[in-house]
């Protein structure tokens, strides 16, 4: 399972949400609805991905 990739897709705004949670998306490559990132699936992008649940769409690969 080297190498293994999510793909996040940012389904909801950031406005009117805490500065670190669009902090958060930015650091995920998001900063526009329905923008879609392959990221590398590791502990720390998963604990991003948890923080903005709520905001993104997660595909496993």
């Amino acid at each position: 399972m080297a190498n293994s990739t999510v793909k996040v897709t940012q389904t909801g705004s950031p406005i009117g949400r805490p500065a670190d949670q669009r902090q958060t998306l930015i650091g995920l490559g998001l900063n526009k609805l329905h923008r879609t990132r392959e990221l590398e699936d590791t502990p720390a992008v998963r604990g991003m991905i948890n923080k903005v649940s709520h905001l993104v769409r997660v595909e496993d690969d």
